[in-house]
């Protein structure tokens, strides 16, 4: 990367997912969270529909460009308790972690009751079984580490309340149901681009130097909050510990498709695949409205951490 370029380079055929590729009605393609899958890409998407509530849908790509969307969405808001009463209003923005063989799948459930996380898995992305909410109301965005710490499943997550600035948490857990330990290690920075809030973005992704954590913040301007992409690094084995967290944003709203949308200036993401060529694919959604996919190399988000980080 050199000068002030943005280190994401976006795929030229942007959008590449939009509410006319999705065989049932829906009004926007967003949030996706991507993982590999044998020779695969697999996307899980949030979509509205048309009543304003959200259902998860799925896409297959060979080459994580070019997507293919399923006849029937993969999660819709569940008939049965305890999910039931959780996610009545919709259930949305979908990440995956593959862990000992199993694809887990954190999604915020809404209701009546307000906002939390409950936990599903697969192995085959055709039967997903939902396994518990895993936690209290009001929390969201909460990804999981693809590894265990001294036996322990470790997750980033943010609280969606106002007592404290909207800051990322790690939490530990013995089981991937019961959760504490709880603790604070990220931040909003004041009169930074994420000086309004931050929060969990694509799982992290392990690195020679670090867990890369992929996150999004919010900066408040007097035509609403533009929603940017930053990136922290977290210590192998003590993810508790950041390591750095870059200074500068590492992808903004531009395109049209970005700026002008469902929800004006957003780009947000809930996935990202590191490949073999030390690159990393990062999906976000523009606008709340459709998916886009853009490609950094990973060493030029650890170098922005660890060099070009905030003091």
């Amino acid at each position: 990367m050199e000068g002030s370029a943005s280190p994401v380079r976006r795929y030229p055929g942007n959008p590449i997912l939009t509410k006319d590729d999705i065989p049932y009605p829906v009004a926007t393609v967003h949030n996706a969270g991507v993982v590999r899958f044998g020779q695969l890409y697999i996307m899980l998407f949030r979509s509205h529909l048309r009543n304003g509530r959200s259902i998860i849908g799925i896409a297959e790509s060979s080459d994580g460009f070019d997507f293919k969307v399923r006849k029937e969405p993969f999660l819709t808001p569940s008939s049965e308790e305890p999910f039931k009463t959780y996610e009545e209003f919709g259930v949305e923005d979908p990440r995956i972690t593959k862990i000992d063989g199993d694809f887990y799948i954190t999604y915020s459930a809404y209701s009546r009751y307000g906002v939390r996380t409950c936990l599903a898995r697969t192995r085959d992305f055709e039967h997903v079984e939902r396994m518990a909410p895993i936690t209290q109301a009001d929390h969201r965005n909460v990804v999981l580490f693809p590894e265990k710490f001294d036996g322990f499943y470790a997750r980033l997550d943010r609280p969606h309340s106002q007592i404290h600035p909207w800051s990322i948490w790690i939490s530990y857990s013995p089981d991937l149901i019961h959760w504490g330990r709880s603790q604070v290690v990220l931040i909003p920075q004041r009169y930074h681009w994420d000086e309004l809030k931050v929060g969990p973005g694509a799982p992290p992704i392990r690195t020679e130097s670090g867990w890369l954590n992929i996150f999004h913040g919010a900066f408040e301007t007097m035509d609403g909050a533009i929603y940017r992409l930053g990136v922290a690094l977290h210590d192998l084995k003590d993810p508790s510990r950041v390591l750095g967290i870059a200074d500068e944003w590492i992808l903004q709203p531009e395109d049209p498709w970005e700026v002008t949308g469902y929800v004006h200036n957003v780009v947000f993401t809930c996935g990202a695949v590191a490949e073999d060529d030390g690159t990393v694919k990062i999906y976000w959604g523009g606008a709340d409205s459709v998916m886009c996919v853009g490609i950094a190399a990973v060493s030029d988000l650890i170098n922005l951490c660890l060099q070009r980080g905030r003091s």
